[in-house]
Formats: structure tokens, sequence, C-alpha cells
């Protein structure tokens, strides 16, 4: 059998009447390189029916291509859109990605050591934790480019989600309501050990705004619990054991208000009536359960912090940007209403 020889960087050059390091410079993206010299170099390999050797581009450009992406869970949609979000940037620059998950509080202490693997790959994208809090000074210990994702820090590139903002607009939504107002808190064995969390921030702007409206939440009114459906079914149980509905319910993320609506149906009562209940995240399953949610553009947020991170690799050296989202109140039959509705 008849192997067909591959065509070299070689030709791709000659082809396109350009050296070989402009070739290299194409393949890995660089931003010197013009858009012309970039599609002449592109057409050629095209062409040429080249592709380029993965191995041979790391040990040449002493990089790894691979960029480390730190997360709170790997099972959960609204990580797997986040993922789906910073991979569709990191595949048009060809890199690989490698997840690590915390899961735990002795998962969390092995990624503190400098010597893990995380910390080894041309780039980390942090998401939902801010870890730096946790070293002295506020430094990873890391001199590669950081940036984080559903998360804020003063010392890297971070995209973040305003959740005491969606906490305030939940407040002052179901504060309309008769009834009283409750709240669901997440709270993780690994958030523990963080000063802020994008759960506690959401409680915060919650509790902020209903005090304003003349509605203070007392410690019953507030049900902490684990990220899961059963979080929910219990946080109901014990609002019902505190007072009579009407109850209206801030449940601080989707999977957790499905199961205060799964618990609400197992005691007949009345959803959007006798309990209302808001959820955060804004998940596509969402609207199958007419649960109303605080939505917000995981994909979008996560294609932001592949790109500010690729910006860091290929050579930006400005001061750490911070890019705000504001979360949109969508409106559903969870809290009462029959048509679907976006609160501005």
């Amino acid at each position: 059998m008849v192997h067909q020889r591959k065509p070299t960087i070689h030709e791709v050059a000659r082809m396109a009447e350009v050296g070989i390091g402009t070739v290299s410079r194409v393949l890995n993206n660089h931003p010197s390189v013009r858009e012309e010299t970039r599609s002449r170099v592109l057409a050629a390999m095209e062409n040429l029916g080249y592709s380029p050797n993965p191995h041979a581009r790391r040990v040449a450009g002493g990089k790894s291509y691979t960029v480390s992406i730190m997360l709170p869970f790997v099972a959960t949609e609204f990580y797997t859109r986040l993922l789906e979000g910073i991979e569709g940037v990191l595949l048009e620059e060809r890199y690989d990605v490698a997840v690590f998950p915390l899961l735990s509080q002795s998962r969390l202490e092995r990624y503190l050591k400098s010597h893990t693997l995380a910390y080894q790959t041309d780039g980390l994208i942090m998401a939902s934790f801010d870890l730096s809090e946790l070293y002295p000074g506020g430094q990873l210990p890391t001199d590669r480019p950081v940036v984080l994702v559903d998360a804020k820090s003063p010392r890297y590139d971070s995209v973040y989600m305003d959740n005491r903002l969606g906490g305030r607009l939940a407040a002052e939504y179901l504060a309309r309501f008769p009834g009283g107002l409750y709240a669901i808190k997440v709270e993780e064995e690994i958030d523990l050990a963080l000063s802020q969390t994008v759960f506690a921030e959401r409680l915060e702007g919650f509790c902020d705004a209903a005090a304003e409206a003349g509605r203070p939440l007392r410690s019953g009114q507030v049900f902490r619990t684990r990220f899961s459906a059963e979080g929910g079914r219990l946080a109901l149980q014990h609002f019902m054991a505190q007072a009579e509905p009407p109850y209206n319910i801030f449940a601080g993320a989707d999977l957790i208000a499905l199961g205060v609506l799964e618990e609400a149906e197992a005691h007949s009562l009345r959803i959007g009536q006798d309990v209302r209940v808001l959820g955060f995240d804004g998940q596509p399953w969402t609207a199958t359960r007419g649960l109303s949610s605080l939505t917000q553009p995981v994909e979008a947020m996560g294609a932001q912090a592949a790109r500010m991170l690729m910006e860091r690799i290929h050579g930006y050296r400005g001061t750490p940007r911070a890019i705000r989202f504001e979360p949109t109140l969508l409106e559903r039959a969870s809290t009462g209403l029959s048509t679907p509705a976006y609160i501005p």
C-alpha cells in the first residue's frame, strides 16, 4: 500500500510566499499577522492539504497549548453551558482544555499547592470562586495568565454576573405579593472556606432589598442547603413548619427551585398562589416547568473569559479588566403569570 507524502510547512511557506516563521505565527494565531497574509497562508494550507503536527507545535513553541479550567462541579447545567462558551473560543485558537473540578475541601487543599498541574498550563480560567483570597497577598501561585469567570477579583481579569443586583431584583419582585418572603442559600463545603461566593452575594442583595421594602428576613426565613433539588424540597418543608402559605421564595438557583416546585406539588399547594418560587440561571428546561428565573447569558460569559485569557496569552499586559453582566427577570407560571414576560 502506497502512502501519500504529507506536505510540509516549507511547502506552505513557498506557496504563500512567506517565511516559515510567518506560517508558524498563523498556526499559533499570533495577532501580529496581517489579515491578508493570514488568509494567503490558510489558503495554501487548504490547497496542499497541510495539517500541523500538534506534538511538534508544542515542542517548537515551548507551550502546552492547553488551558486549565478550575470549577466547583462538572455535572451541572450551568458549568456545562459555561464550558461550551469557553471551548468554542479555545477551539478556534486551537487550544485544548484541562478541567479541574474542586468538588470537596480535600481537593481544594490540593489545588492550593503551587505544583498542581492546573497551574502548569498556558493559562487558567477559574469559575465561581476567587481562590486568590486564600493566599498571602491575594496572588495565585502561578505566573501564567489567569481570568475569573462568574467571580470578580481586583488582581485578575474578571467576567462576572452582578449577583447582588440579581438578589435585589428578586426581593423587589417577590415583595409585591402577599405572604412571607423566604430565601434559600446554597452552601457547599467549599463555600465555607471563602468569604464571598455567588450564592452569598445573591442572598445579600435579596436581604438588603427586602429590608429596604420593610420586609426584613428573620433567621427562620432563610434556609441553607446543598446544591440539589432535594435541597429545595427540604427548604419548603422548613418554611411550611414556620408559617402558613402563601410563600414567596427566592431559590437562588433553578435546580433548587425545581425541588421547591416538586415539594409543593406533593402537598397539593397551588403553584403561583400558595407557593411562588423564583430561580436563578435561566436554564433551558425552566420554560417547560413554567419556572420564573433570573436569566444569565452563561455561554457569553464563558466566551468572554476565554477571549480575555487568549489576549493575555498573546501578550496583553494591561491592568486587570472587569466585564459585568446583569441578570434579567423572566416571569412565568411559578410566580403566577400565565404568559411568560421579561421584566426590564
